[in-house]
């Protein structure tokens, strides 16, 4: 009898009248929002105008889903395209199946275009959003629990992921490996805030910092999961392409440092005048305040003066009046 395991829900989507709220896609649309969010803070604080990130996003979110939607039925094309299946179901992205290599590649194409018509170094802009993307990583992987899928080996540990018996799975206690996976990202995202803050990382090695970091997890996970996958020399699929592109990540932070040094000091051009502008102008503000408290201060002083100031006038002429008085009598 199991004493532990985590629970898996029930179903994986919420009627909300004729609105299905699936939490699949919930789980990719909180995760797009924690991107664009904390990329956004990391821009502005490189440099970059406020709201640049959410425009370059709109344009690379739509690619790589794309992207992500094509790896996945590419490299997994047996279910939608064998005997018994039905083709159809490849453009049911609600269902699950997105990979992240496909996401990525495609992704940063729509993030190009995004660039290029703000006039923007993608390098830059990839720097700012690295950590976000491990967030964004970190939240869909919960997508893979309400969908009951891409589990580990059985086992009977305490944290273990149950699954109910269903279409292409058997009911038992797994390895959860989408928590893995997720424990992993977020893992990932803190090592590149530290190393960015660290070593000044720029044009483009914070962001491959993050893909280096995240092939290293995935390629132990992925060699947990049981679900099926075409396998090259023994090994999945997946395992050869985060090994591939690991290597490629770090050939890249050796290169780019010895090529490129340092980090970008203009990442946004008309940013920093903006930027100067706004201050000038809070400057200009300030001193419009103070002329105008010191101008109604100088009125203050030529008002009437107190009450114990006239009654000591008063009292100051009161002899003299007296004296002038007496003279007058007396002569």
């Amino acid at each position: 009898m199991d004493l532990a395991f985590i629970p898996s829900p029930s179903t994986g989507v919420i009627d909300l009248g004729p609105i299905p709220l699936r939490g699949y896609a919930f789980c990719i649309i909180i995760g797009v929002f924690v991107a664009v969010w904390f990329g956004n803070k990391r821009w502005v604080a490189r440099g970059g105008r406020s709201g640049t990130v959410a425009d370059i996003a709109v344009w690379a979110v739509p690619f790589g889903l794309v992207g992500g939607r094509l790896y996945h039925v590419i490299t997994d094309y047996q279910l939608y395209f064998s005997d018994g299946q039905n083709w159809v179901d490849a453009f049911k992205i609600w269902q699950g199946g997105l990979g992240i290599w496909g996401a990525i590649a495609l992704g940063a194409v729509g993030a190009w275009i995004g660039c290029r018509r703000r006039g923007i170094p993608l390098p830059a802009w990839a720097d700012a959003l690295a950590p976000g993307i491990a967030l964004a990583q970190a939240c869909g992987r919960w997508g893979n629990w309400f969908n009951q899928e891409l589990y580990g080996k059985p086992t009977d540990l305490p944290w273990a992921l149950k699954i109910s018996e269903g279409p292409n799975r058997v009911a038992g206690t797994y390895h959860p490996t989408f928590l893995y996976e997720s424990l992993w990202c977020v893992g990932v995202a803190l090592l590149v805030i530290w190393a960015d803050r660290r070593f000044k990382l720029g044009h483009g090695r914070a962001f491959a910092l993050y893909v280096a970091a995240y092939c290293a997890g995935r390629a132990w996970i992925e060699y947990m999961r049981v679900d099926e996958a075409h396998h090259i020399l023994g090994l999945r699929l997946n395992v050869w392409t985060a090994l591939i592109v690991f290597v490629l990540a770090v050939v890249y932070i050796v290169i780019s440092a010895k090529v490129r040094p340092g980090r970008e000091e203009v990442v946004e051009p008309g940013a920093a005048e903006d930027a100067a502008d706004a201050e000038g102008a809070e400057d200009t503000a300030d001193a419009t305040d103070a002329e105008g408290a010191k101008a109604a201060k100088g009125d203050a002083d030529k008002g009437p003066k107190a009450d114990g100031d006239t009654d000591r006038t008063d009292a100051a002429r009161t002899p003299e009046k007296n004296g002038a008085a007496e003279a007058a009598k007396n002569g």
